[in-house]
């Protein structure tokens, strides 16, 4: 660990109730630069599950309701509280925040604020937009090249206002060695393929599940499952349901043993169909040097490279997506390769102590000018 020459006075803030890969990403910036020595807070919902999880890891909160009729209380209290707590950084991640939060850091004259996104989005009102990302941020973060050259085109921003930065990855948590998790349904010496993320319509369950068919009517012997839980769950299980799928497929729900059950499966898809940055559970993947077959989406094929790391498919193509499966398991050697070059991409690129490093250097370089 590298270490932060200065122990920066930090704050992140979140209005989203949910638990996916952007509160993941809060979290590890939170819990690493406290690691570091820093001073960090929260600023969310009570209710919202980041809010519980930051309590129960020891990071300072501030519990604040987005609401659009105390939008203006909640910036003259919030400017009141960054300018008593002398905040150097802050970094909202989400809609209401940003426009909260970024009034507040104006006011309370706070030296450096960043704004993150996370995902690929249009937006229709660019004018409106471009206020929350250029006029009350000084900095954008987003967690993909692709998404960068969407907002340079879109808010005609500068390099020196942008920065890529995908979620580094913990080496030591996710990697091959460690246990295996216990999967129901899982057939010994029968090849698992599964899907680990929230389930919400652009994740691409719609597209894994018409590819498990595919291979189900071919008399492909082979297991599917489905982790995570979330807002499209019943569709998904309408649609494995209208596929016959019931003794193909298994719904394991939400799981925290994300590392075991990485070095469970035989092949993990991310079939998103839009919206995606650069995945963190296909990092955490390649880490675990578990097989990874993802759609030409977002950030996606920035991580997983055809021949060099894993198998692109085009999004929506499950017959493709089946395909690709297919060869995965069947390919044994190639794959192998596959699988080492895609821990050692990670461990060049990704690990969480490189993202702080870098980070960190952001913060220097911005707070001294």
């Amino acid at each position: 660990m590298t270490g932060s020459p200065r122990h920066w006075r930090i704050v992140h803030s979140e209005s989203s109730l949910g638990w996916g890969g952007q509160e993941h990403r809060v979290m590890a910036e939170l819990v690493g630069f406290q690691k570091r020595g820093c001073a960090v807070w929260l600023i969310a919902p009570r209710e919202s599950v980041i809010f519980q999880r930051a309590e129960k890891l020891g990071i300072p909160t501030v519990t604040v309701e987005f609401k659009k009729f105390s939008f203006l209380p909640n910036i003259l209290r919030l400017a009141r509280w960054l300018r008593r707590e002398r905040i150097e950084v802050l970094n909202p991640h989400s809609s209401r925040d940003g426009w909260v939060l970024g009034f507040a850091g104006r006011l309370a004259r706070v030296p450096f604020i960043v704004r993150t996104r996370h995902i690929d989005v249009d937006y229709p009102n660019a004018f409106t937009s471009r206020i929350v990302f250029t006029k009350l941020a000084d900095h954008v973060l987003t967690t993909s090249d692709k998404i960068t050259r969407h907002f340079q085109k879109i808010f005609q921003l500068p390099d020196s206002r942008i920065t890529t930065q995908p979620t580094g990855i913990d080496l030591e948590l996710f990697s091959s060695e460690g246990s295996r998790a216990e999967i129901p349904g899982k057939i010994s010496g029968t090849p698992l393929v599964g899907m680990v993320s929230v389930l919400r319509s652009w994740k691409g369950h719609a597209t894994f599940l018409e590819a498990a068919a595919h291979l189900k009517a071919a008399g492909f012997n082979a297991r599917f499952v489905i982790v995570g839980e979330g807002p499209s769950g019943e569709r998904i299980r309408e649609k494995c349901a209208s596929l016959q799928l019931g003794d193909t497929v298994t719904f394991a729900g939400h799981r925290e043993d994300v590392p075991a059950v990485l070095r469970a499966l035989d092949v993990l898809c991310i079939p998103s169909t839009k919206h995606e940055g650069v995945p963190q559970i296909g990092l955490q993947a390649l880490a675990c040097k578990t097989a990874v077959v993802g759609s030409d989406v977002g950030g996606i094929p920035e991580i997983i490279r055809p021949s060099e790391t894993g198998k692109i498919f085009p999004a929506n193509d499950a017959n493709a997506l089946a395909n690709a499966i297919r060869t995965t398991l069947a390919e044994t050697e190639s794959t192998h390769t596959l699988k080492e070059n895609g821990r050692a991409f990670v461990e060049k690129n990704s690990g969480i102590e490189r993202m702080l490093d870098n980070l960190d250097a952001l913060y220097a370089r911005h707070i001294s000018a």
